[in-house]
């Protein structure tokens, strides 16, 4: 999800607690602002602090003046070889390629389970709005192949494009069975996406705050762990006590516009009707089934029936997951 469904998603966890309204009524937000800085939080955890401090084992820093897909994947080939010899955790970091102030080369990864292989296609030179520069998209790419030591598992089945600011991380975990699952982003939803994290954040903020705060944080800090859960990356729900991350049900990325849409809406309209149902006079009268019709299913029924025939007969694209974007859109709000 990005970071403004987490934002909101939070809010709305906090507007279901009747002391919530009560509180901004008489003049204080502190229960929404707690409500929000904690459905943000899991993603500021990662993205702004842990990731400076996780340390890889390979770090690949292609060529700008001569781009080279080649090294890029025997690299990849490499990590997942010392993976199976050395019977451990490998990690590596790619960097991204900057051509210029403005200027970008794009390249994709592939793992290919099947054929034993990972390849590496260059694509056009981008800007830092992700715009490919006129002239510059291949006719012909640049593909490198390099051959894979043993047999892999895809814990996050997508192809990775990498373009602008930073560059992904991957880790190579080896099993007893000579087996590698490939890790995408391994250093983001560890412990900061764990719901025994939320539950001692919101002792902390108990003690700080007073017990009603104590039940919002946790709240707040498991909704946005659980939206998490329907992509493909999943979490570490019970870190410590686990050390991998849950598989994601794998219903949408973290940048699908349509699912952060609808969580958005979703959300204000539940933050409306805890308004209107905590509220000590309201002006109106109004039913829940008022509020799920009249703001839910009819303006959403007609945005599908309208999607729906704005796109029909259109092939799907492929799905490629931008790197800057799964992490910049994390921290949107």
């Amino acid at each position: 999800m990005k970071g403004i469904s987490h934002f909101i998603t939070g809010v709305a966890a906090a507007s279901c607690f009747p002391w919530t309204v009560a509180a901004a009524q008489a003049g204080s937000p502190l229960y929404f602002v707690l409500g929000a800085v904690f459905g943000l939080l899991p993603d500021t955890l990662d993205f702004k602090f842990y990731r400076f401090f996780y340390k890889h084992d390979l770090y690949v820093q292609p060529d700008p003046a001569n781009p080279d897909p080649q090294p890029i994947a025997d690299a990849m080939a490499r990590g997942i070889e010392m993976a199976r010899t050395e019977a451990r955790d490998v990690r590596i970091k790619l960097s991204t390629i900057r051509l210029g102030a403005d200027y970008w080369q794009q390249y994709v990864i592939k793992f290919d389970p099947v054929a034993g292989e990972v390849r590496v296609k260059f694509g056009p030179c981008v800007n830092t709005g992700q715009v490919p520069v006129p002239g510059t998209i291949p006719k012909h790419p640049r593909i490198g192949v390099a051959r894979l030591a043993g047999p892999i598992d895809q814990t996050y089945d997508a192809v990775t494009s990498v373009d602008i600011f930073d560059g992904p991380s991957f880790s190579f975990e080896p099993d007893a069975q000579g087996r590698v699952a490939v890790h995408f982003l391994p250093w983001h939803r560890t412990w900061s996406h764990s719901l025994i994290t939320g539950a001692a954040l919101g002792l902390l903020g108990a003690a700080i705050w007073g017990w009603r705060a104590g039940l919002i944080i946790p709240v707040a800090f498991s909704a946005h762990v659980m939206e998490d859960q329907l992509g493909h990356m999943g979490s570490n729900l019970f870190w410590p006590i686990t050390r991998r991350r849950f598989s994601g049900l794998k219903r949408m990325h973290a940048t699908d516009a349509r699912p952060n849409f609808l969580t958005v809406w979703t959300c204000l309209l539940l933050i409306f009707w805890n308004l209107y149902r905590f509220a000590p006079n309201p002006l109106y009268h109004l039913s829940l089934w008022d509020v799920v019709f009249y703001g839910g299913v009819l303006p959403l029924g007609l945005f599908g029936l309208a999607s729906h025939l704005l796109t029909r007969g259109k092939a799907a694209e492929t799905v490629v997951i931008d790197v800057s974007k799964e992490e910049s859109d994390a921290m949107m709000a």
